[in-house]
């Protein structure tokens, strides 16, 4: 849709990317921070966020997944700090309370800032869910302030039912959360070992930071790179991963299911997000951020959505789906518009 969850309200009253920003600014102020995101999405960002300003946004010409718009971060950092190092926080988590991830980045960075390691956020599972990658813990490695630090022994992404049951209540496994930490030394490193291609089309195109040529050869970047996730072209390979056992309450807004673990529900266990009336709703997650309301009658399990000027209504165990019918949609040149 026009409107990606980052920029929907769906926790507070503020938009998850506005969270995001908000939670690290006492660690990390303004103009040290960086949002990665696609080229048609900044005006609206700009918007949205008013204290961001242009040059707080690198903008992707496509989409190349999680390796890339971390390498072109590292290397825009490494330009104006060549010793810097980085946090990688994703802009659809639910992290509480934000004072303990700031006391975990901040151990992570100790480590980063001294060290040549890769630091990942792992998180004590609480359900065996199968839509997250686990990390298998190793030996300790050492202790920050209360901050358990662990080796790490192996990545699996998204496993079976029984697998992911074995992994939570064997307790020697981490959710990924996704959020990294370390050097952009480090990291650069990294990705010239495992990706050598990439890493050799960032190299140039670190050397045309700043000039007439940064926004060219950025579009040539991405056109030529493959789509690969860091997890999968640097981590697995990399022998020098470590995890922070974070002690946080964290959940990713993956799906419009999710909501239900953290929204307040009404008497027919609804949850609802907007104007709306509902008549014999059971079950039903509704977000609504038009100033039209909507009104549902005699549905249950079901989740609407109406945003902008999008409609979504699907059935609880199909809305996962939704990505497969936005990538059909995207080769229809009528329907680009709303997508």
């Amino acid at each position: 849709m026009n409107r990606p969850k980052q920029l929907l309200r769906l926790i507070s009253d503020k938009t998850m990317l506005q969270e995001t920003i908000d939670r690290v600014l006492p660690l990390i102020p303004l103009s040290r921070i960086l949002v990665v995101t696609s080229e048609d999405m900044v005006d609206l960002i700009l918007k949205e966020i008013p204290i961001l300003k242009p040059e707080n946004i690198l903008a992707e010409p496509i989409g190349r997944n999680t390796c890339l718009a971390i390498g072109l971060a590292s290397r825009h950092i490494s330009k104006c700090d060549p010793e810097g190092v980085m946090a990688v926080l994703s802009a659809d988590h639910i992290i509480r309370p934000p004072e303990k991830l700031l006391e975990i980045i901040t151990a992570g960075a100790q480590i980063a800032e001294n060290e040549d390691k890769l630091v990942t956020i792992g998180i004590n599972p609480t359900r065996p869910d199968t839509g997250y990658g686990y990390i298998k813990i190793s030996k300790p490695y050492k202790e920050i302030n209360g901050i358990r630090i662990f080796e790490v022994d192996s990545f699996t992404e998204k496993p079976r039912p029984v697998v992911a049951q074995e992994y939570y209540f064997g307790r020697r496994h981490l959710w990924n959360s996704g959020m990294f930490i370390w050097s952009v030394k480090s990291i650069i490193k990294a990705i010239d070992r495992c990706q050598v291609d990439m890493g050799r089309m960032l190299e140039s195109y670190g050397n045309k930071i700043g000039t007439a040529d940064e926004i060219p050869s950025r579009r040539d970047l991405y056109e030529n790179s493959i789509s690969i996730s860091i997890d999968f072209a640097v981590l697995e390979n990399a022998e020098n991963v470590l995890t922070i056992k974070g002690d946080i309450v964290w959940d990713d807004v993956g799906s419009w299911n999710s909501l239900e673990r953290y929204k307040e529900k009404d008497n027919d266990n609804n949850v609802i997000m907007g104007p709306a009336r509902l008549y014999d709703t059971y079950e039903t997650t509704l977000y609504n951020d038009t100033e039209g309301i909507i009104f549902t009658l005699g549905i249950s399990d079901m989740v609407v959505v109406r945003t902008g000027d999008i409609v979504l209504v699907a059935h609880k165990a199909r809305v996962n789906e939704v990505k497969k019918i936005l990538a059909d949609l995207a080769g229809d040149e009528t329907l680009k518009k709303h997508l």
